[in-house]
């Protein structure tokens, strides 16, 4: 008769949560700030069709860095959840506050109970009227959630990219300006040590949520995904001042 090893819950806890870090980190970093426009959505991802960030509701976005189908599961869940609840209630009942508390459920259960966790790090965000009714929800791997303020960069190099980044934003910034800033910023996702390298619009993935889309759009829906001439011409524009 075989006798099963026994594991500490502590020590299951540990090695979940090592087993998720790695796995997050061998992804590129994306950042998310709110900005005078509204909230600028910076990625490095040379896929053209696999992206890390997508639209979830009228003012709601989500980014993501991982395992990509785990994340996209999550993010189709989460699109299912504010249609639904949009549609039963009423569309300003879809809030990313509820959308990150159900995510926290969903990735908190798995670490508990499944035998691998998600190898996911997660950003809601809402943009609002006005910059003082702008959100930002930083969900990890077990569920935890943090209600975070201007700016949040996931996975990667998170730490080497925020102290690049922590000197070049501001509330005040445009968004051209705030994509410029990201950009140069990711450049530093890399080994301790290891110079930046240069990103360009082939692999970068950017998009934003338009503070007033009615008025620059005529449309509700603030989520608009910047096309790669336009991020051209944006950094260009930035080496030239």
């Amino acid at each position: 008769m075989t006798q099963q090893f026994y594991v500490s819950p502590e020590q299951l806890m540990k090695d979940r949560a090592d087993f998720a870090r790695k796995g997050i980190g061998r992804g590129r970093s994306v950042v998310v700030m709110a900005c005078r426009d509204g909230i600028a959505l910076v990625a490095e991802n040379p896929s053209p069709s696999l992206h890390k960030l997508g639209e979830i509701y009228d003012r709601i976005a989500f980014a993501a860095v991982g395992k990509y189908n785990e994340f996209e599961s999550l993010r189709q869940a989460g699109v299912r959840y504010a249609d639904v609840r949009g549609y039963s209630y009423a569309r300003e009942d879809v809030t990313a506050r509820g959308l990150a508390s159900v995510y926290a459920q969903s990735l908190g259960a798995v670490f508990t109970a499944e035998s691998k966790p998600f190898e996911v790090e997660l950003v809601v965000a809402e943009v609002g009227e006005t910059p003082a009714g702008d959100h930002l929800y930083r969900l990890t791997f077990d569920g935890s959630i943090a209600d975070e303020t201007g700016m949040v960069v996931i996975g990667g190099a998170a730490d080497s990219v925020v102290g690049a980044l922590r000197g070049r934003w501001t509330k005040d910034l445009a968004f051209p300006e705030a994509i410029r800033a990201a950009v140069v910023s990711l450049q530093n996702d890399g080994a301790a040590g290891q110079p930046a390298h240069p990103l360009t619009s082939a692999v970068l993935e950017v998009a934003v949520l338009d503070r007033e889309p009615g008025t620059t759009r005529g449309s509700r829906r603030a989520f608009r995904r910047i096309s790669a001439t336009e991020v051209d011409a944006m950094l260009a524009e930035g080496g030239r001042a």
